[in-house]
């Protein structure tokens, strides 16, 4: 099935002319309602019709991504700034058979993994919890240097978002749940999470969990995320 995907994406990949313009320079965005005119560049247009068709094809039928299309779709028109993100995976969940649910949590979010664990029980849902320190691999061990430690000179574990999918996996979840983990490595467990991933709670420690207050405040408070001269990276 995943040599399949990987065809069909590098065959996507062949036919769509290289732009360096895409969706975000796009003012009408007239996919949605097919209402205004789209630009010369718009990517619905330049879409392989044909590759376009083999994905409606594929959602049509009653294989899980079908399912999940429709799932996603559904609870969208129905309950639309009605039911909370929590809800809505459970909603989600539910549609598409799922009643073993997977948790993949960070262990600075234990106490929100619990309650929703708790969520998922009570909406008559299995739920089966895995911490990011699974394993507890000190840094080192793969390479870290002791002085980009949080607490150098300390034993501290490393996140293991890999053995966090591959304990899931061993657990037949059905949907597995991301709760915080950080960037690259919720990248890690979507890679190897043999069961479909989505997203409850995205880690900004900055922002209480809530990353995209950075982009709306980029005039004022965060405008540094649009200079090229402030990089954190950058040597001073």
């Amino acid at each position: 099935m995943r040599e399949r995907h990987r065809a069909a994406n590098k065959d996507a990949k062949e036919a769509m002319p290289k732009t360096t313009d895409s969706c975000s320079e796009c003012g009408p965005l007239s996919c949605y309602r097919k209402d205004k005119t789209p630009p010369t560049f718009c990517l619905t247009e330049a879409a392989d019709p044909q590759e376009a068709a083999a994905v409606v094809e594929h959602l049509q039928g009653d294989n899980l991504d079908a399912r999940m299309a429709r799932a996603a779709a559904e609870i969208e028109g129905m309950y639309y700034c009605k039911a909370t993100r929590a809800e809505e995976i459970v909603l989600f969940a539910k549609r598409i058979g799922a009643k073993r649910i997977g948790v993949a949590t960070c262990r600075g979010l234990i106490q929100e993994a619990r309650t929703f664990v708790k969520v998922l029980r009570a909406k008559g849902l299995e739920a089966f919890t895995v911490v990011c320190k699974i394993g507890s691999v000190d840094k080192t061990e793969i390479g870290v240097p002791e002085e980009v430690k949080i607490e150098k000179g300390s034993y501290e574990a490393m996140c293991n978002p890999i053995l966090q999918a591959k304990v899931l996996n061993a657990q037949s979840t059905e949907l597995n749940v991301l709760v915080g983990l950080c960037v690259g490595h919720d990248s890690l467990f979507i890679k190897y999470s043999e069961a479909p991933v989505t997203t409850l709670v995205t880690k900004d420690r900055v922002l209480a969990h809530n990353p995209v207050a950075a982009l709306y405040e980029t005039h004022s408070y965060y405008r540094r995320l649009l200079d090229p001269e402030q990089d954190p990276e950058k040597k001073s």
